[in-house]
């Protein structure tokens, strides 16, 4: 015992004589420098949870969509999106806890990754500089004009906003210059990554993927620049759901699928089906039903009146499959990319195949991946209610209702696709406090603290409402 108080003591006297003060200086908990791969990770988990949870703080595009709808507290599906400042919530997370940490990796990853493949380096920056695009993307076909020439500028704290179309034919031509920086020959990320491993080709595939996707979101707006854009990407697309962007949540926390988090951990009743989506899907005869949710209270599939107080305990439930603590986070899929290039054969552009071609191959990806069989997709495909040639409508009703099934559980993305094609029709909520909610306003904080620029953005895209169309929503 005495030895130890003695070793005690020393240690507390060398401590108390160093004349080396400096380290007092150093704040252990903000760090001059971080591994590039630790900042990469969290945010990549960051876009991830933002763009995948059912949090009806940050993200409530299911409720939006009808794709779910709420039990006890119903202001979300009554488009109250200011109760608890959900645009705050939405622009935070892109801004400064996936961007910012993106831009933060990048600038580290010039002073920790050496490898005498000078191409490494290279394909870390990009692979960073791809999902910085995505992010962007969402905030501004969120929005409309946002900061971005002087975003992420700690030295501007009151930005300015720039024009929204202009930042995304900016976003897209950075996606040009990734693509071609890309070199699949050399390493990236590897186990840091947590969407393709470091898979540099199947980066290059999601960037043109991701450039396809905008490309067609334009496509009302600017046929030409739309038509140039797909179908430049379109041969180098998705091939498959082996190329699925999915990120892979863990099975046990901290770090576990959002809608686990928010549904099951928390012991929460808040979300039942929406008889919107569900009604939908019945009258197809979809084998996707089972596979999206759980039977109600009589053993049959059922959905909640959107925006009513539904109880919890009649209605059918989101499925065992997606409140699984590990199912992965889906960021942009093949089914998804085959309903793009569907739009686009029926607009006349040049992608390599039919309309009706890519729309089958839309509903068998979607299928497939829900867990369905080969056979279950060729019975539906032959409902003349399913089938391209005689459904229902129009191009835009053939498609907008298909990939509205097909983007079940993918609120967002859902969101994007509706604002364009209107398809198919969705039910105005019991207690609406607006109209269909097609931007979000502007932040409180933004208003508070950077007005100037807030006012001007405002005025430039024809006021600061939930209902003022953004650049590309036409109909």
């Amino acid at each position: 015992m005495k030895r130890l108080v003695y070793l005690t003591c020393s240690v507390l006297l060398l401590a108390s004589c160093s004349k080396n003060i400096t380290s007092k200086n150093i704040d252990p908990k903000n760090p001059s420098t971080v591994p590039s791969y630790t900042l990469f990770t969290q945010a990549q988990l960051n876009l991830a949870n933002n763009i995948t949870s059912p949090s009806v703080n940050v993200n409530i595009w299911r409720l939006i969509q009808q794709q779910w709808t709420e039990t006890t507290y119903t202001d979300e599906s009554n488009y109250d999106l200011g109760t608890r400042a959900i645009p705050d919530g939405w622009w935070n997370a892109w801004y400064r806890t996936i961007l910012l940490n993106f831009q933060q990796a990048k600038a580290f990853a010039a002073i920790d990754v050496v490898n005498t493949d000078k191409n490494v380096l290279k394909n870390d920056t990009t692979i960073i500089d791809i999902q910085q695009v995505y992010a962007y993307y969402v905030l501004v076909t969120t929005f409309g004009n946002i900061p971005y020439t002087q975003s992420l500028n700690t030295a501007i704290p009151f930005p300015k906003y720039d024009d929204a179309k202009t930042v995304y034919y900016a976003l897209l031509d950075r996606l040009d210059a990734d693509i071609a920086a890309l070199s699949t020959g050399s390493a990236s990320w590897g186990g840091a990554d947590l969407i393709y491993g470091g898979d540099v080709t199947a980066w290059k595939k999601f960037a043109n993927s991701l450039k396809l996707t905008m490309g067609i979101l334009i496509a009302d707006d600017d046929p030409a620049k739309s038509k140039t854009v797909v179908e430049a990407a379109a041969p180098n697309v998705f091939t498959s759901n082996d190329d699925n962007a999915l990120f892979a949540f863990a099975a046990s926390p901290p770090n576990t699928n959002p809608v686990w988090t928010n549904l099951v951990q928390s012991g929460r009743q808040d979300f039942v089906a929406a008889n919107t989506t569900m009604d939908l899907a019945l009258g197809l005869s979809d084998p996707r039903v089972p596979l999206f949710f759980t039977t109600d209270n009589a053993g049959a599939y059922s959905g909640g009146v959107p925006g009513k107080g539904n109880t919890y305990s009649v209605f059918s439930k989101p499925s065992t499959t997606i409140t699984a603590p590990d199912y992965p986070g889906d960021i942009l899929d093949y089914a998804e990319i085959q309903f793009y290039l569907a739009e686009a054969a029926a607009r006349g552009y040049n992608v390599g195949g039919t309309a009706g071609t890519f729309y089958t191959n839309g509903i068998k990806a979607s299928i497939s991946f829900w867990g369905g069989s080969d056979a279950a997709a060729t019975t539906y495909l032959a409902l003349p209610s399913v089938a391209y040639a005689t459904a229902t409508g129009t191009w835009q009703q053939k498609i907008g209702t298909q990939a509205y099934l097909a983007l079940y559980n993918r609120g967002f993305e859902s969101w994007n696709e509706f604002r364009r094609l209107d398809y198919p029709l969705l039910k105005t909520p019991t207690n609406a406090l607006s109209g269909y909610p097609v931007r979000f306003a502007y932040p409180a904080k933004e208003q508070n603290v950077n007005y100037p620029n807030y006012n001007a953005a405002a005025t430039a895209i024809g006021g600061d409402l939930v209902t003022t169309k953004l650049w590309f929503d036409k109909n």
